[in-house]
């Protein structure tokens, strides 16, 4: 890395953290990007609920849940992101007392249902989430009208993935350990 990436890194960084938006409006920064998107509209907010009942009501583990937790993803200081919904074992207590950024070691999966940018959850946040270890990451790709579980995370991706239609049922490994109903995403 040259001498004059490191200011420029800095300062990207410096601005993105002191960035404001609008109400609703969430930034990112992804791979050097800073991404700012709008809110969801009511079926991303209702694909939300379902997952996080179902987790809920059935996981092995007791889990808690958040939607608004930016991960300061390790590696690069160029990747803040915030997940749909991010979980981690209640026992844990992820999110008491954690910053605006956290760090991301101790979440089991994190979620995204696309909406403005499907290309950048299908593959940015993906190598992203593989890069900080994050066991598994869930995509709700409604453009595609499927679900795909990526797990086994490996350098900069995922070992696995798999895929269901929507309307299947998504088996979701241990701390989950149950099958995930994806009937009402349709």
């Amino acid at each position: 890395m040259t001498q004059e990436a490191i200011p420029a890194e800095s300062d990207l960084l410096e601005s993105f953290l002191a960035l404001e938006t609008p109400r609703g409006f969430r930034a990112e920064l992804i791979e050097g990007r800073i991404l700012v998107s709008p809110p969801p509209d009511g079926d991303h907010q209702d694909i939300i609920e379902l997952i996080t009942h179902q987790v809920y009501r059935r996981a092995l583990v007791s889990m808690q849940q958040s939607g608004n937790t930016g991960l300061k993803l390790p590696g690069s200081p160029k990747n803040h992101v915030i997940p749909d919904i991010t979980f981690a074992p209640r026992e844990l207590r992820l999110f008491r007392g954690a910053p605006p950024w956290m760090a991301s070691d101790g979440v089991a999966m994190v979620v995204e249902v696309t909406s403005t940018r499907p290309s950048d959850d299908r593959t940015v946040k993906r190598h992203c989430y593989a890069q900080a270890a994050i066991p598994l990451y869930l995509i709700v790709d409604r453009t595609e009208g499927q679900v795909v579980l990526y797990s086994g995370p490996s350098g900069d991706d995922y070992l696995h993935g798999t895929t269901v239609a929507f309307g299947e049922s998504l088996p979701l490994p241990e701390p989950f350990g149950f099958a995930l109903e994806t009937s009402d995403f349709l």
